[in-house]
């Protein structure tokens, strides 16, 4: 019996370990230019320091909905923040008038469709929810 609850345990975590993985992808639109962008690029971006694009045009960032796990893989393995550090982040930003957050957008569905729309908008999905109609830039 123990054995049993032993093997059940071990699957249980693997399990949870291959979800707490998943491949996120960085997307902007297929009509949009750029082609590839580094980790520190995206991050500027997403934490309102950079306002453009590698090849200049507007780069407006929108998230996934608040609690939605590629939102918090996104938060601490390309921006290094857990969701209070971002919070207490954008709450200065905000109060001193020097930016404001990226808009939450819904799921992967909504947010590719966002994206897919609008060659200015940069978001992140779940790697296995891409399609033509957007075009990875990064991928973590």
């Amino acid at each position: 019996m123990n054995l049993f609850k032993a093997s059940c345990s071990a699957i249980l975590i693997s399990l949870a370990a291959g979800t707490a993985f998943a491949e996120i992808s960085v997307i902007v639109s297929a009509n949009n230019a750029n082609s590839t962008m580094d980790q520190a690029t995206v991050s500027k971006i997403f934490l309102g320091k950079a306002k453009s694009f590698p090849d200049g045009s507007q780069a407006l960032p929108v998230d996934q909905d608040e609690g939605s796990a590629a939102r918090e893989t996104f938060n601490s393995t390309v921006l290094g923040k857990s969701a209070s550090q971002l919070k207490s982040y954008w709450s200065r930003l905000i109060f001193t008038g020097k930016g404001t957050p990226p808009k939450p957008s819904g799921n992967d569905a909504a947010v590719k469709a966002i994206v897919a729309n609008n060659p200015n908008i940069i978001g992140y999905i779940d790697s296995s929810a891409v399609d033509a109609s957007v075009k990875v830039v990064h991928k973590f």
